[in-house]
């Protein structure tokens, strides 16, 4: 009590010695570098223990038997988002012998997913459930040998537990601003201090300057906002598997791939094109011609999204030969908004907040898309709930992202296809053939589901407004662009074949070549035996089309060698 007496004999006697805003801002820089100094060393400590925890695992890993019967999931928790997520089924019986990979969702009748001894495949179906994925000795399933489950999120919706914990955080937040604005206005203050409750100074012959004390405050928390997110500190933890993560992933990798001594051709583009095109054919077709081809197609971006992953690995507008950016009649739902926002979150600056923005229909999501370049922490909610409710399992999957980035280099496409598979578009009716699993069925009865008008024209739209823009950043570089149009689906029923082919190519003229390769380019691949559902195309189609592209790349680019001069 007496240490507490004197402190306050302290305090009292330095408040009428000088003025206690200057000291209140001294130790209110202290503070924040103190909280700041304080995030930054949990989160390298995290970073550090993740190393700690790959190293036992990988050491305890040795004294397994190489012949144990095992399935596995890449990831194991799907973020869904835009309908479905994806997720990559392994499997291995461990002797030789037949195996067979079950499927049952939400403890529903289980479903044939795969057969052999062993392999993977990805299941692009997942929705918010659960799957239980089982290894089978026997088509009858009385031999049980491995199982795996896989849980689907929602993106944005986060399961009960981290809607709790974000609950949680959201008081401990609200109490924290309550607790700064009465220290800040108690610090404004130039009255006495009393030592006896109410703490408040009674007089102020001065202004208290709330409102800049206020505007301090909100500058430093955007100052740790930034400390936190706007640089490498945050993404060094994203979710690899999830969308702003796996952005992070492929840039990351694109930036520090060294250069090679051929013409480097870039790819851009959706699903589609992420399904459609394969590096592995297309460097086996142009090498001959001196051409290497890199993909950084990435499925639900869009064409603003490739806007600013060519800013980032490109910033002197020099380093490709050429790059392909596809168009073509496809669909944006606006609750996908915030899909786009995250994806695009670790590719913003703070100059984007009013162009980004400006990209998006509805005023809500204009909003939260120049809050997510001043603030980009309000980008990675999710991440951030996900990373407090397994930091064990995020600190696993970061462990594997090498694995990531090379089963995207090794995948070779989905090898069934609709054959057999009709489809009528007034009524929804699906008729498939008896090869295709259940899984395979549900897939393709929700790639056909028909999108409304508004939201293909949506995609359009945002394609008009910003390849245009691509197109402007390199009018000036030597580096060609090439336009292609994407195939429109196996059916003729469906929304692609009834809009005209050019309402999606912008109407732009440039001071400089670019190619544009013929509207009817890749008509030949719209047929059910090329395609694995309503949008995509499966391992045959996917190298018809890489083969028809780099012909026509290498014929079309090869003439222009001369036109400039390439790094």
């Amino acid at each position: 009590m007496n240490v507490v007496l004197r402190l306050k004999n302290k305090v009292c006697k330095r408040s009428q010695v000088g003025p206690r805003n200057f000291s209140a801002a001294a130790k209110a820089s202290s503070l924040l570098a103190a909280v700041v100094l304080c995030l930054t060393v949990c989160l390298a400590t995290t970073r550090v223990s993740g190393d700690g925890v790959e190293q036992a695992t990988a050491g305890g890993d040795t004294g397994k038997s190489s012949v144990a019967p095992v399935i596995k999931a890449k990831p194991e928790h799907v973020t869904v988002a835009g309908g479905s997520g994806s997720t990559e089924i392994s499997w291995d019986t461990g002797n030789g012998s037949p195996g067979f990979v079950f499927v049952t969702e939400n403890g529903r009748k289980p479903a044939l997913f795969a057969t052999g001894p062993k392999g993977s495949r990805a299941a692009s179906w997942i929705r918010p459930a659960r799957y239980v994925f089982e290894l089978y000795r026997d088509n009858q399933r009385r031999t049980l040998l491995a199982t795996v489950t896989v849980s689907g999120t929602e993106e944005g919706k986060p399961s009960s537990g981290a809607t709790l914990l974000q609950g949680r955080v959201l008081w401990l937040l609200v109490i924290s601003l309550v607790a700064i604005v009465y220290i800040a206005v108690y610090l404004s203050s130039t009255g006495p201090l009393r030592t006896t409750f109410p703490t408040e100074p009674t007089t102020s012959p001065r202004p208290l300057h709330v409102a800049r004390n206020l505007l301090l405050g909100a500058a430093a928390f955007v100052c740790l906002d930034g400390t936190i997110f706007h640089t490498g500190l945050y993404v060094s933890v994203l979710a690899p598997d999830s969308y702003a993560g796996r952005m992070v992933v492929i840039t990351r990798a694109e930036k520090h791939r060294s250069a090679s001594d051929l013409k480097e051709v870039l790819i851009l583009g959706d699903s589609r094109m992420a399904e459609g095109f394969s590096t592995t054919v297309a460097d086996e077709v142009g090498s001959a011609a001196g051409f290497k081809f890199v993909s950084l197609a990435e499925p639900a971006s869009t064409a603003t999204t490739w806007y600013y992953m060519l800013r980032e690995v490109d910033p002197k507008v020099r380093r490709y030969w050429a790059i392909v950016v596809p168009y073509g009649v496809g669909y944006e739902p606006t609750s996908a908004e915030p899909l786009r926002i995250s994806m695009a979150a670790p590719l913003l600056r703070y100059g984007d907040c009013f162009t980004f923005a400006s990209g998006f229909q509805q005023w809500s999501g204009r909003f939260r898309a120049f809050t997510a370049c001043i603030l980009r922490g309000c980008a990675y909610q999710s991440d951030v709930s996900n990373l407090l409710e397994h930091p064990i399992a995020r600190i696993k999957s970061i462990q594997r992202e090498p694995t990531l980035v090379h089963a995207r280099a090794v995948y070779r496409g989905r090898d069934y296809n609709m054959v057999g598979t009709s489809y009528d578009p007034k009524t929804g009716q699906v008729t498939f053939p008896p090869q295709l699993t259940e899984a395979q069925r549900q897939a393709i009865r929700k790639s056909l589901l028909q999108p409304s008008q508004s939201e293909m024209q949506y995609s359009l739209k945002l394609q008009r407004d910003w390849i245009p823009r691509i197109l402007t950043r390199y009018s000036k570089s030597p580096t060609a662009i090439v336009l292609t149009p994407v195939p429109r689906g196996p059916f003729v029923e469906l929304p692609g074949f009834s809009m005209a082919r050019n309402a999606a190519f912008p109407k732009v003229k440039t001071q400089r070549t670019d190619v544009s390769l013929p509207e009817q380019t890749f008509d030949f691949l719209e047929k059910p035996e090329y395609y694995f559902d309503g949008y995509h195309l499966n391992a045959k189609g996917r190298q018809k089309f890489t083969e028809t592209l780099v012909a026509e790349l290498v014929k079309r680019l090869g003439t222009a060698d001369s036109q400039a001069s390439h790094p």
